[in-house]
Parts: C-alpha cells; sequence; structure tokens
C-alpha cells in the first residue's frame, strides 16, 4: 500500500524527471545524516531540498532547522503536499531566485 506522502514523492520526483532535473533521495536509517530533506535535487545551478508531507503533515524541528540551514546557504527549501504539486510545477517553470528561499507549498494547515 502506497502511504499519501509516498504519493506525493513520486509526483515531486516525475515533475523533476520532465524537468531534467538531477535529484536523489537520501538514505537515512541511522546511516546518513537525520532531518534532510526527502529529495535533493539540482536544477538551473541551483540547490533544492524538497520536504514532502501528506495533506496535513508538517517538518518537524529537526527538518525544519536543516529546510533553514538550506536556505540560509543560498539553496532553495521547499515543503510540499499534495495540495502543493501544481504550485511546484509552477515554480520549476519560474525563474528561480538567486538567494535562499522558502516556500512553503503545505495547502492544509493546522488550526489552533
Amino acid at each position: 500500500m502506497t502511504t499519501p506522502e509516498k504519493k506525493v514523492k513520486d509526483k515531486v520526483k516525475k515533475i523533476l524527471g520532465e524537468h531534467d532535473a538531477y535529484y536523489f533521495m537520501p538514505a537515512t536509517g541511522g546511516f546518513g545524516k537525520s532531518g534532510v530533506p526527502d529529495i535533493v535535487a539540482c536544477y538551473k545551478g541551483k540547490f533544492l531540498g524538497i520536504e514532502c508531507k501528506a495533506n496535513g503533515g508538517k517538518p518537524t524541528a529537526l527538518q525544519e532547522k536543516n529546510l533553514a540551514e538550506i536556505m540560509n546557504r543560498g539553496g532553495i527549501a521547499v515543503l510540499v503536499d499534495e495540495g502543493g504539486i501544481e504550485a511546484f510545477k509552477v515554480l520549476l517553470d519560474a525563474e528561480l531566485p538567486k538567494a535562499g528561499i522558502l516556500f512553503d507549498l503545505l495547502t492544509t494547515k493546522e488550526s489552533k
């Protein structure tokens, strides 16, 4: 059974492939750095760290820290869920920023 988060990852990978981006999914599981984004990519000379979530999901504190480090070092950090897939396509079709930035494409936010 495919999880909702895996469906988002698969859609993001498909879009990256369609844009001829270089990408990989870092393996952690005790062997790598914890909290790294689900997908690391290079597109049009830009470094992207992409964290995928099921709708309603939110990043852990460690994932937020890693995304902030990417952004603060000039990379592009992206949070995306099922509802943000179309916005992710638009992002790749647009001129990517030259400085670090975080794109929060999580469409379902928890209200308190």
